[in-house]
């Protein structure tokens, strides 16, 4: 079951097309759009917290969700703990078309995961 948070997270899909997203490249922008919610996806059941102070908190599928972030160089850098299972650190491109935000691993050249700030 674990194993299939992670494949949600790499797979995906993106609710529009790139043209259609606004890079967040500021960790200020970025602050201010998780102070607006959660970050939801009501399909898996994911509900992820990202805080001020740089810890995330939440849970998907019924497992916890526990890590730490930070900004560098334009990117979201996260490592995180799925109900014990490491979710290993990355850095990632941050986007945003209206309430979805899309993470794209590896600096923006890996796969997306678009969720929803409720």
């Amino acid at each position: 079951m674990k194993f299939c948070f992670a494949i949600v997270l790499s797979i995906l899909p993106a609710m529009a097309a790139a043209q259609d997203y606004v890079r967040v490249s500021d960790e200020g922008t970025f602050l201010d759009l998780m102070g607006q919610g959660d970050l939801t996806h009501m399909l898996y059941n994911i509900t992820v917290k990202v805080m001020p102070d740089g810890q995330i908190t939440g849970d998907a599928l019924g497992w916890p969700v526990s890590g730490s972030w930070s900004w560098q160089d334009g990117y979201f850098c996260r490592a995180m703990d799925w109900g014990g299972d490491e979710i290993p650190y990355n850095c990632q491109l941050v986007e945003q078309k209206g309430d979805l935000i899309r993470f794209t691993v590896d600096q923006g050249a890996g796969r997306a995961a678009a969720l929803r700030l409720r």
